[in-house]
């Protein structure tokens, strides 16, 4: 609808309540004819080729795609270079009073493209039945019909973007009655998806409500080697489901004879148990520093969505071996998928896929995981079973798991195929095109520094000063150093790495290849003489020495995903005050 603006015939006439009955008629061809061209300039987006109106339908798809998943990737991709026209062009005030007044039944009664589309928002009537005839997800936006938004735009806390409430306002047709309101008002928190979602930590960085995704105080996260359940960052895509165990199964499709159904019991029971301390990294950690350099659409997670845990369950080599996995099937298939159980208001689910070779692997310790540090996983978390992924991005360890598919192809879910990819610095919004690049799977080396927190201050007094932090890299490849400098490179510190709580005697090294879990570290430096600032910089190693980059900007992307260029941390030097009374 915000590319309304770029055709000047309907810029402002196309949304007048008085031109609605006429533009019924036309507005559909006339917005096409607009659209088409400027969705070809921004670049094959969907990575299809064939005529103008597959292609459009294709990308306007991938478009609604973005704003049901609430990650705004796609969404950003057909509206950014609207924002300017929407910001030249003002919205004429409308009192209250100029409006009619409704009841809900008057409502309820246009929820057809022959009655109109009607609905409620905040005690608004909106008329969007000229918005539905042009746009493709038209049938899942009648859903809504003749009710209200809020029960289906709760689900993605996009909706309540100041432009997307704008775009709303032009459709205003009339007031719902204060009766109805009250009403509404009561049913409220009764249809809100999120209204079950489990309590969270008070400590925990919120990023964001709805759906709940958040990270914990840097200094809590290093204090322990095993995250504690309450303070692992969380990272949902949708409300968190309610699952009963007792009726919950897993199915499985793609192998050899009928799908197989197994309990959470058959889990524990059938499959011997099987533990493994893996890292979890969200996609976007640190993205923060990329929106320093330049905004990128995502959740502005700071160092913290990163944590470390001990999860028990069956191993998913096993249980596909039991389910009939073998040599015929390894000839064709290369991908195994996952669906969640969380879904959104049209059914869709959050989906995922990893390689088969990774998941069959005798070494690659894939789980479906029942346990998380020695209890039932949290809801957050993805109870009763998720999927753990080891040296593999967040994204694909799926939570609430559902069903497991054996396929020749990746996953076609909106996770794996438009968003979690890494692109040139030099792509933008008008060039991307997310089936040129693979989904991200394992991730880059990384490191930050959790303590000092940036802007404290340190005494001069003290001579040094001690810097904490965490280092991991993908793919198991284990952590073997990590450097501290604080005078821009010219001498480094080597940190002491710990891979184990304090205390404890230190864990032997995992096998090559199996190096699931960070390792937190600590270094001591002196204070330079005469320094007011300290730059406080690390950076880790594997051991296939791969290493940090110096700066953000080389990697730099619009999605702001795999940040983990060296961590810089400034604090201030309190100088001595001896000699002052």
């Amino acid at each position: 609808m915000q590319h309304l603006r770029h055709c000047q015939g309907l810029a402002r006439v196309s949304f007048l309540r008085t031109q609605r009955a006429q533009l019924l008629k036309g507005v559909a061809p006339a917005v096409t004819a607009c659209v088409v061209p400027r969705w070809q300039s921004s670049g094959d987006y969907g990575g299809q080729s064939g005529q103008v109106h597959n292609s459009l339908s294709l990308r306007w798809t991938h478009l609604l795609a973005g704003l049901v998943a609430g990650t705004g990737a796609v969404l950003a991709y057909g509206l950014h270079n609207s924002q300017a026209e929407r910001a030249a062009t003002p919205i004429e005030p409308v009192t209250q009073s100029s409006f009619p007044i409704y009841s809900q039944d008057e409502v309820t009664k246009h929820k057809s493209l022959n009655e109109g589309v009607w609905v409620t928002y905040k005690g608004g009537v909106y008329d969007i039945t000229t918005f539905i005839s042009m746009h493709p997800g038209g049938d899942k936006i009648l859903l809504a019909a003749g009710g209200a938004l809020e029960p289906f735009w709760s689900l993605y806390a996009v909706h309540g973007q100041d432009h997307v409430l704008e775009i709303l306002s032009e459709y205003k047709v009339g007031e719902l009655s204060l009766e109805d309101q009250k009403k509404q008002q009561k049913n409220a928190d009764s249809s809100d998806p999120y209204s079950t979602d489990p309590e969270r930590h008070p400590a925990l960085n919120v990023n964001s409500l709805k759906p709940f995704n958040a990270e914990p105080p840097p200094a809590l996260l290093s204090d322990n080697y095993i995250t504690p359940n309450a303070l692992f960052f969380k990272r949902n895509h949708l409300p968190v489901p309610r699952v009963d165990p007792k009726t919950y199964k897993l199915e499985i499709e793609g192998l050899p004879g009928r799908a197989v159904s197994l309990t959470l019991n058959d889990l524990k029971t059938r499959f011997p148990k099987h533990t493994v301390t893996a890292t979890l990294q969200c996609a976007g950690n640190r993205r923060s520093e990329m929106n320093a350099v330049k905004q990128v659409k995502g959740l502005n997670w700071g160092i913290a969505a990163i944590s470390n845990a001990t999860w028990s369950g069956a191993r998913l080599r096993d249980v596909l071996l039991h389910a009939g996995f073998g040599p015929e099937v390894a000839s064709k298939a290369q991908h195994v998928q996952f669906e969640g159980l969380d879904r959104d208001v049209t059914g869709t689910t959050y989906g995922a896929s990893i390689p088969l070779g990774k998941a069959v692997s005798e070494v690659g310790d894939v789980l479906l995981a029942y346990e998380m540090n020695g209890e039932e996983i949290p809801p957050d978390h993805g109870y009763p079973v998720r999927v753990v992924v080891p040296g593999t991005v967040g994204a694909r360890n799926v939570k609430w798991l559902g069903k497991i598919v054996i396929s020749e192809e990746e996953s076609k879910s909106h996770w794996q195929q438009n968003d979690y990819k890494g692109f040139s610095p030099s792509t933008d919004w008008d060039t991307v095109d997310f089936k040129s690049a693979p989904a991200i799977q394992e991730l880059p080396i990384q490191s930050a520094i959790t303590q000092p927190a940036e802007g404290a201050t340190v005494d001069r007094s003290m001579e040094e000063v001690t810097v904490r932090g965490y280092a991991w890299s993908g793919g198991g490849r284990e952590v073997v150093r990590v450097d501290v400098t604080v005078d821009g490179g010219k001498t480094w510190h080597i940190a002491q790495l710990e891979n184990s709580e304090k205390g404890q005697k230190p864990a032997p090294s995992p096998p090559p290849g199996q190096a699931w879990a960070w390792k937190l570290w600590e270094a001591t430096v002196p204070l330079p003489a005469e320094a007011q600032e300290l730059e406080i910089m690390c950076k880790a190693v594997d051991n296939s020495y791969n290493t940090q980059p110096d700066t953000v900007g080389p990697i730099w992307n619009l999605r702001g995903v795999l940040s983990n260029a060296w961590h810089r941390v400034k604090v201030n030097i309190n100088e001595d005050s001896e000699g002052e009374e």
